[in-house]
Parts: C-alpha cells; sequence; structure tokens
C-alpha cells in the first residue's frame, strides 16, 4: 500500500536492437527506443523526441558520446554522457567520461571514473549543453595559461 512504486513505467516500446554479436562504426540518431547488446564505436543522438530511450545492456559497449533526453546504462561507455532527464546506472554500468543529468540513479556496483554534473531542470535541450561545457573548457584553459 505505502510501497507502491510511483515512477512512471520505464519500459519504453522498442524500435531498434543492436544485436550481441554486432559491432557498428559510425554516428547513430534515432528516436524511441534502442536497445544495444552489441558494441557501438561512434556517438549517439536522440532526435525530435523527449521520450527517446536507449538502452544499454551489460554486454553492450559504446565508445562516444551520447546525448539522449533518457538512458539506462548496464554496460561500458568511454565517452561523455548528456542526459537532459533521467539516467539509470544499474549494477553493472561503467562510465570513462563525465555525466550531465537531470535526474540519476544509480545503483550499487556502477562505475563513473569522471564527474557527475547536475544540469538545471530548465535546460531541455541538450545540445545547448554541449555549447556551455566546450566554453567553460575554454575558459578554464585561458586562465591555466594566464
Amino acid at each position: 500500500m505505502f510501497n507502491k512504486d510511483k515512477r512512471k513505467n520505464k519500459t519504453a516500446r522498442l524500435d531498434t536492437l543492436i544485436g550481441q554479436h554486432t559491432h557498428i562504426k559510425g554516428d547513430i540518431s534515432f528516436s524511441g527506443g534502442l536497445r544495444i547488446d552489441g558494441s557501438v564505436a561512434g556517438d549517439i543522438n536522440a532526435t525530435g523526441d523527449t521520450k527517446s530511450m536507449p538502452t544499454l545492456s551489460e554486454q553492450g559497449s559504446l565508445e562516444g558520446e551520447i546525448k539522449v533526453p533518457n538512458l539506462i546504462l548496464n554496460g561500458t561507455i568511454k565517452g561523455n554522457v548528456y542526459a537532459s532527464q533521467h539516467v539509470e546506472l544499474a549494477a553493472k554500468a561503467k562510465v570513462q567520461g563525465n555525466v550531465y543529468y537531470n535526474l540519476l540513479e544509480m545503483a550499487m556496483g556502477s562505475q563513473v571514473n569522471g564527474q557527475l554534473i547536475h544540469m538545471p531542470e530548465d535546460s531541455n535541450t541538450v545540445l545547448d549543453l554541449d555549447h556551455e561545457v566546450v566554453d567553460a573548457e575554454e575558459d578554464n584553459l585561458r586562465l591555466a595559461s594566464e
């Protein structure tokens, strides 16, 4: 009665599946549901749908950046993660890079080798964040060289 899970149903429709023995080199743009059981070398971007959600399974790996509204991660990412709404890091999740998030769930056993950076709720577009990060890095480089 009191322990009901009040979160929305996380199961999104599955539009695209990258199988366990599939290796992709190149960028992926998608909308809807994306499940990755194989490996991707390239960037992943959600286009036009604020409910788009990729799922990276325990066998899945990504070498590149990912820019999405929502993400469920149980595999390995070597690159920055930008999630404008929600990130769920399951027990086997490993991120080598920074995680930019609005809402973060992190299970015991998940690893982030980088920074966890909270994005304000009013910044709905992930692309705007990318420009702010670049500007902040340029400012830090200018300060370091002075």
